[in-house]
């Protein structure tokens, strides 16, 4: 078997027809519907009590983002129109003895942090100050600004915080701290924070989805009142498994678990071209010997390696030999850079066209025959910064709608989970 027919046959286990794709949509509202019903689904379908804003909001808001070891903070003007200005944003590293002690030294520092801004700031002290909180951990929510703890995630452990009411922990260490003019007004994830920011700009806005170091998805259902609705789409399991994806999963810390999300995120793209690369230097593909022990290594190339790989259009693919030597393999040859950028291609375009598949799924249980403009706010580092990966989710939206895809915008949106928690805040009372 010559060198191309083995790159064509992985190439063809990782293909998704326009049959499979009809078919993942059809699956994917099945999930979407039962979610909705509470009826066994790989979806959650969690109701956030959140509305869109109308775009008339006023006043100058405070937001939080917590979701990594850099506590951000924002504060932003909202000046109706659908106009935002005047954003300030602060960043405060969380070390480790704020989120593997107790929640209340995580709360305490985090309401430190809020003083201090608002200080700098010069917040009135004799003023009522609203606060929109994204929290990109999992919740249940209860109320636009409840939502329990499920569980920590990302190397956090603050004991004593799993099972309580967020807001209530926050608000009780902003009184702690001599705060008693804030209030947590509105809770929400990076991904809902995200449709609430585009949304205040753009009426057309209604579904908002990350795809970066993981991926979700959330949008506007209007069985009955309008709301947004975390899908939790990362855990969607009616997807054809690659013997690869089977390996990757079997050898991670949740087997089973977070199927479309080992495929799509930017946290296991990496792997997956590894452990083809893997493959493919076992069966001899490769000139230059090494790569099978190079490969074997879990998490030895990452997501941006990725990136770099495909990215490089030099002739001797200067990149790509800087990455292999990186990796301990020091002489590539020309033959062995062009197929390890074959890989990433391969992976990389199969993770775009699912997550286009799925938006048209989205789309389509909010109008099933296209007839309105939709706009897609999207934000994270595999969507912004990963070559060609935006014009492939275009392309396969203009496969599966033709010139219906003209009617779905979709548009980066950055720093959105500051600024959507903020827009949140101004709806409440």
């Amino acid at each position: 078997m010559k060198i191309n027919k083995k790159i064509k046959v992985v190439e063809k286990s990782f293909k998704i027809s326009p049959v499979s794709a009809k078919k993942l949509i059809k699956s994917f509202h099945s999930d979407m519907k039962n979610g909705l019903c509470g009826k066994k689904s790989s979806l959650k379908m969690l109701p956030t009590y959140a509305k869109r804003p109308t775009g008339r909001e006023k006043g100058d808001f405070l937001a939080l983002d917590l979701g990594g070891t850099n506590f951000r903070i924002f504060k932003l003007k909202l000046q109706g129109k659908r106009r935002i200005s005047d954003i300030l944003s602060e960043s405060f590293v969380l070390k480790k003895e704020h989120i593997a002690n107790t929640e209340k030294e995580l709360f305490g520092f985090i309401a430190d942090c809020i003083k201090k801004f608002m200080e700098r700031q010069k917040f009135s002290k004799n003023k009522q100050h609203k606060i929109g909180f994204t929290f990109s951990f999992p919740i249940k929510q209860t109320a636009i600004a409840k939502g329990v703890l499920l569980g920590w995630t990302k190397g956090f452990n603050a004991k004593g915080a799993e099972g309580k009411d967020i807001v209530w922990l926050l608000n009780k260490a902003l009184l702690g701290v001599g705060l008693s003019n804030t209030k947590i007004r509105a809770l929400a994830n990076d991904t809902v924070s995200t449709l609430a920011a585009k949304s205040y700009e753009d009426e057309k806005c209604d579904m908002g989805v990350i795809l970066g170091t993981g991926t979700n998805a959330c949008y506007v259902e209007k069985k009955k009142n309008e709301m947004i609705v975390n899908i939790e789409w990362g855990n969607f399991n009616k997807l054809k498994l690659t013997r690869y994806d089977k390996e990757l999963d079997e050898n991670s810390i949740n087997p089973g678990k977070q199927v479309l999300e080992k495929m799509v995120s930017g946290m296991y793209l990496g792997d997956i071209v590894r452990i083809v690369a893997k493959d493919l230097a076992a069966k001899g593909i490769f000139d230059v010997y090494g790569y099978k022990k190079v490969f074997d290594k879990n998490g030895v190339l990452e997501s941006k390696h990725v990136s770099t790989v495909e990215s490089d259009s030099s002739k001797k693919l200067t990149k790509v030999k800087n990455v292999l030597s990186m990796l301990g393999i020091k002489r590539s040859t020309y033959s062995d850079r062009s197929i390890l950028k074959e890989i990433c291609r391969i992976v990389s375009l199969r993770a775009s066209r699912l997550a286009a598949i799925l938006m048209a799924a989205v789309v389509t249980r909010m109008d099933p025959g296209l007839k309105r403009k939709h706009t897609i706010a999207i934000d994270g580092s595999v969507y912004e910064k990963h070559p060609g990966f935006s014009k492939h989710i275009r392309s396969t939206l203009g496969d599966i709608f033709g010139r219906k895809a003209k009617n779905i915008v979709l548009s980066l949106t950055k720093d959105a989970s500051g600024k959507g928690a903020a827009i949140l805040a101004a709806r409440q009372k």
